[in-house]
């Protein structure tokens, strides 16, 4: 367990490039107002097989953090999403300032993600609505994605298809963009920087409520896991799809089916993930203090329920599965804690 007193967790990030090395997302009072802190932080050996936490660097940021991605490209380098609209650009290498940053969004930057098969872009989901792919060359945004009309929670690039993006909202929907599409076909002049893009491919009604959090499952395209206000972990194929009347104007791909609700948080679900190195296993993390582990097929028991990780004293709103071990799970909330564990 790692303790940072005064700063609430948001997120954590595994390194892609080092099986020891996790990222942390922070923000002072809460995400509320004040500031921001990376928190860098190497895993080591501990007692009784459990893994120990170290400290290695921080940088202060002038607003919270909510989200990090590692690069894909730059072992050293990673970005961070920020509650006053900017994207910001690190190398750990370096001790004090960003070597890059944008600031496009126009409110809190929720989530960025990326891209683990077109390594040279990323994407920024934000509470203006819009998601952004970025690369980290160029000094604006590639693609504006006017994505929903409400706040953007998550906006996650397909493991399995470089083009494909999914959001989720406080809409309650699911939302897949193909960048590929015809529908983006800009006239003479246009882009989607002055004009934004918005037409899904296909739209899922996920919940009544906002939808916080979502993850594409690592083995079987198309299917997805969504969570949020209403304490449900659901998980869709979405290649079951029709058309229907969408949000917007006209018909649009309307669909997705529930292979399977997964109940058992006591409050609203923060965060979900799959595992990467079990297709039918993934991980959640809730206000109800607990971070938690399922299997979409059924135990001898009948339960889907495999896991409950209940030591945190806040909102637990970040997991996230080791990369290089499959029984290490780690886990961060508001009570300024990391905690990394063998399930």
């Amino acid at each position: 367990m790692l303790h940072t007193p005064g700063f609430a967790h948001y997120a954590l990030a595994w390194s892609p490039f080092h099986n020891n090395r996790l990222a942390l997302a922070s923000a002072a009072n809460y995400g509320l107002v004040g500031n921001g802190r990376l928190h860098l932080v190497s895993l080591g050996p501990g007692p009784g097989g459990q893994p120990a936490l170290s400290l290695d660097k921080f940088y202060d940021t002038q607003d919270g953090l909510y989200d990090a991605a590692w690069s894909e490209v730059h072992e050293n380098q990673l970005v961070t999403a920020s509650g006053d609209g900017s994207l910001r650009l690190w190398d750990v290498m370096l001790n004090d300032l960003p070597i890059r940053a944008w600031h496009e969004h126009t409110r809190e930057v929720f989530s960025v993600d990326w891209s683990n098969i077109q390594k040279d872009i990323f994407a920024s989901a934000s509470w203006d609505g819009n998601v952004k792919v970025w690369s980290p060359e160029r000094p604006r945004s590639l693609t504006t994605l006017h994505a929903h009309q409400a706040c953007v929670y998550q906006g996650l690039f397909s493991p399995h298809q470089p083009d494909l993006l999914a959001t989720c909202s406080t809409d309650g929907t699911l939302k897949l963009f193909d960048l590929r599409a015809p529908a983006y076909a800009a006239g003479p002049g246009a882009n989607s920087f002055t004009a934004p893009l918005t037409a899904a491919a296909l739209t899922v009604p996920a919940a009544g409520t906002e939808v916080l959090a979502l993850d594409w499952n690592k083995y079987r395209p198309m299917v997805l896991a969504s969570a949020g206000v209403d304490k449900v972990v659901k998980v869709w194929d979405c290649r079951m799809v029709k058309l229907g009347a969408g949000p917007g104007a006209g018909e649009q791909a309307v669909g997705g089916v529930c292979e399977v609700p997964l109940v058992g948080h006591e409050y609203a679900v923060r965060k979900v993930q799959w595992s990467p190195h079990h297709p039918n296993v993934l991980a959640s993390a809730g206000y109800d203090m607990t971070c938690r582990v399922w299997s979409t097929t059924p135990t001898a028991a009948g339960t889907h329920l495999l896991y409950i990780h209940d030591p945190h004293t806040e909102f637990v709103v970040g997991c996230g599965w080791s990369l290089y071990d499959e029984g290490i799970l780690a886990s961060c909330g508001w009570d300024c804690k990391l905690n990394v564990f063998r399930i």
